[in-house]
């Protein structure tokens, strides 16, 4: 496949992804070195293929970016439309890992305590700090039934604090 930029490699599949697929397609089944690389360049050319039709596609509707429909689109008129079943179903898959991940990365959803009280809280924890007054005072122990607390400043009345 030649390239606009005169460079090959540029415009490939890693080798380790085809050939993790590959051992993991058929596990017991020996491929040689040849056939490996004629994979990669069918893949190249599919992907390239499938892009340019989408790209087509898309230009077509008026859009400027390639949307999964339009690549589903592009698999029907070039003669995929068997791929197009299993393609949707792992487009929905893909968006439920991205939701998944966002939700995962969303540290207030992840302690499933609601907003309102994580902010009741936080006030709470800063009307403490400035009854304890301010900081480098020295650490001081302070035990209690509902165990062992610590506060800066020897001076501070703990049943003010909640204590």
């Amino acid at each position: 496949m030649a390239s606009s930029s005169g460079n090959d490699d540029d415009l490939t599949i890693p080798r380790a992804a085809i050939n993790k697929m590959i051992k993991e397609t058929l596990p017991n089944v020996r491929v040689a070195n040849d056939a490996r690389e004629l994979v990669v360049n069918c893949c190249t050319e599919f992907i390239h293929l499938i892009s340019s039709e989408a790209n087509d596609i898309c230009n077509k509707s008026d859009k400027k970016t390639i949307s999964p429909e339009h690549v589903i689109n592009a698999l029907e008129s070039l003669g995929f439309a068997s791929y197009i079943t299993e393609v949707k179903d792992v487009l929905q898959e893909c968006k439920t890992v991205a939701l998944k991940r966002r939700k995962a990365s969303s540290r207030l959803e992840n302690l499933g305590i609601p907003e309102e009280e994580l902010l009741r809280q936080q006030q709470e924890l800063f009307a403490k700090a400035e009854m304890l007054g301010p900081p480098n005072r020295g650490l001081v122990e302070a035990r209690s039934d509902q165990g062992t607390r610590f506060h800066f400043g020897n001076h501070v009345d703990l049943a003010k604090t909640g204590w």
